[in-house]
């Protein structure tokens, strides 16, 4: 038929639809965290170089220095002689830990040039400010001293992406009497090792100072160029602030070499430089490479990535071929069975001896089907008629139920729905409306636990407990749940203070109910005055309400018995005595309007005549009409009678607490 698809077409598109996705999500995935790995290694690495090459730079500094300064301590030196001099500088030059390209002693009253590894090459002058002029010869310190500059003046050429710092250091020379004479000058040039191929994360070497100026560049011509010239300032602004406050990390840059927006990835690191007595200087050391070199084995990942989901495609794909050809060839059998059910041989059966268990199961079952649909037919006739009485019941149930059941539910709806649409003005009002609706999700709720009791009570079906109880205990709980309504509308509840125990024969929960309803319908039906428990005792040989319910004496025995008797009196609203005789039956209210604005379905008093019945007690109801208030009686048979005399009087009092 138009619009529709076969069985194995549907369930190939399915599985491919379901299974398709969640491999590229598999490999998305993945591809994200080897992507993520892989960077997070690279700037590890990165940030270690930086870290490295600045040890590096000031170790070599510190040795640059250290041998200067004992040179400075020779006596070729010291007593200035030009020929001594130069041959101590030769010897010395090759000799240093770094690249010195020129050595110089200089006099420092004349300015001569005393002696020169380089002849007169000139460069950047040495500030002598800090350098004392005469010193002890024992002085801790005579070997500290010295002055470290850049090299700005005749700086030797530089090869692109080689990168080198150029300095120049100063020793002061002192005689041999302790006078500042001579400066001994060094132009040096150190090298980092540098490799940006891909797995080797070392990195082209930058050196920048304070003021965002190159130092040392892969380029030669950005060297002594400053960061506002270069693309991406405002990364290398981040790198230096980070640097001054000795914080080393990783950054990506962009348009590092060539000004073309290409991704480089940068590790720093900060490094302290003296360049004079009590003058240090920040450097930021930085290691630089191709975002692509860093994520070099990412190529290789994901060309595994793409081999291993095109072979699970192609073995998805072929496995489920088969699949559907199993699944398919099975069903599209029964399903041709269950096509001609209606004219098929009565000897006829389903197909079976499929592959699959699970299909031949189910072949039997739509044998054993058909065979029960035919005797299911036959039923169907009584069925209905049946169905049509229980829908007349049906209508009667609701006819009397809905307006209860709306009213809380449209005051849920209600109240949810302002709070929902921000109709609201403050908190407290949408708390004031939240509590209303959670009073009438209760009400509604005891409602429906209302129908199902009376439900299970015509049914048989509702479970007691009965045990020993005493009765001032429960009598003691419900008074204490009820109390606060009572009080929230201003009435009196008062009870007989009970000093010994009343032992009866009950369900505590259900005991508990009757009175909680009993109690509850009092305060409900009463507007001024308040509500009486009395409770008393009684010696009889029959029930003492059997008179009050119509019934003869005759159903008592000659043997007295002990019953306690619990007498509920309100000053409500009363009840006319014509409809009284109702009130105990299902689903019934008094009419008229006086009642009308009370809520209740008339389930209280037939649940609560039924539980105390079964708990082999009695309950009636009087009222002397309408304005005159209802008093409801409940008698309960005592399991061993009070060695006291019978109560015959009631004590109002005001807290439920003296219950017991």
């Amino acid at each position: 038929m138009f619009g529709q698809s076969s069985f194995r077409r549907i369930l190939l598109l399915r599985i491919l639809l379901l299974s398709i996705p969640i491999l590229f999500l598999g490999m998305a995935v993945t591809f994200r965290k080897a992507r993520t790995s892989l960077l997070n290694t690279a700037r590890v690495n990165l940030q270690q170089s930086a870290m490295r090459k600045a040890e590096t730079i000031n170790s070599e500094i510190q040795a640059l220095q250290t041998s200067l300064a004992i040179a400075s301590e020779t006596a070729a030196l010291q007593f200035g002689s030009p020929v001594s001099s130069k041959v101590l500088l030769t010897q010395l030059q090759p000799q240093l830990p770094t690249d010195v390209r020129c050595l110089q002693l200089r006099d420092l009253s004349t300015n001569r040039l005393i002696a020169s590894t380089c002849g007169n090459r000139v460069f950047d002058p040495i500030s002598t400010r800090n350098w004392t002029n005469r010193r002890e010869t024992a002085a801790p310190d005579r070997l500290q001293l010295y002055t470290l500059t850049l090299n700005r003046i005749n700086p030797p050429d530089q090869a692109d992406f080689t990168s080198q710092l150029n300095l120049v250091m100063g020793i002061p020379v002192y005689d041999p009497s302790g006078n500042l004479r001579y400066s001994l000058t060094a132009q040096t040039i150190i090298r980092q090792i540098e490799n940006v191929d891909p797995w080797v994360l070392q990195g082209y070497t930058v050196i920048m100072d304070a003021n965002g100026t190159f130092l040392a560049h892969p380029m030669a011509d950005r060297v002594r160029q400053n960061i506002s010239y270069q693309p991406g300032e405002d990364r290398f602004q981040e790198i230096l602030s980070n640097a001054m406050r000795g914080a080393p990390g990783t950054r990506h840059l962009y348009g590092f070499i060539d000004f073309d927006g290409v991704e480089w990835l940068a590790g720093f690191s900060p490094i302290n430089i003296t360049t004079a007595p009590g003058i240090t200087q920040t450097w930021t050391v930085l290691s630089v490479t191709p975002l692509d070199s860093a994520l070099q084995g990412l190529k290789e990942i994901t060309q595994v990535l793409l081999i291993l989901t095109a072979g699970l495609l192609a073995a998805h794909l072929l496995a489920m071929l088969y699949m559907a050809r199993d699944l398919a060839l099975p069903i599209e059998q029964l399903g041709k069975y269950a096509l001609r059910i209606h004219k098929r041989n009565p000897q006829e059966r389903a197909p079976k001896n499929f592959r699959i268990r699970e299909l031949n199961n189910l072949a039997e079952v739509l044998d054993s089907m058909v065979g029960r649909l035919e005797e299911r037919a036959k039923e169907l006739e009584s069925a209905w008629q049946e169905a049509r009485a229980a829908n007349q019941l049906k209508s009667e149930f609701l006819a009397n139920t809905s307006h209860e059941l709306r009213t809380p539910l449209n005051a849920i709806i209600g109240c949810i729905r302002l709070v929902k649409d921000d109709c609201c003005d403050t908190r407290e009002e949408e708390v004031e409306f939240l509590d209303q609706a959670d009073k009438a999700a209760i009400h509604l709720l005891k409602i429906i636990n209302d129908i199902l009791d009376i439900q299970r009570i015509e049914e048989k079906k509702l479970p007691l407990t009965i045990e020993t109880i005493d009765l001032r205990q429960i009598l003691k709980e419900a008074i204490d749940l009820e109390i606060v309504q009572a009080q929230q509308k201003g009435l009196h509840l008062t009870a007989t203070p009970l000093t010994e125990s009343i032992l009866v024969q009950a369900d505590p929960a259900r005991l508990k109910q009757v009175l909680l309803n009993v109690i509850y319908n009092a305060i409900k039906f009463t507007d001024q005055g308040g509500i009486s428990i009395n409770v008393r005792t009684e010696l009889t040989t029959h029930p003492p309400l059997s008179e009050r319910n119509g019934e003869r004496s005759e159903m008592g025995s000659a043997t007295s018995k002990p019953w306690v008797i619990m007498a509920i009196k309100d000053t409500g609203i009363g009840i006319d005595p014509t409809q009284q005789h109702k009130l105990f039956r299902p689903f019934v209210m008094v009419d008229g309007t006086t009642t009308r604005k009370f809520e209740g379905t008339g389930l209280g008093l037939a649940i609560s005549r039924n539980l105390i019945e079964m708990m082999g007690g009695q309950i009636t109801l009087y009222s002397d009409g309408v304005g005159h208030g209802t008093t409801v009686t409940i008698a309960m048979p005592i399991v061993e009678p009070p060695q006291l005399e019978p109560i015959q009087d009631s004590q109002p009092i005001s807290e439920p607490s003296a219950i017991g």
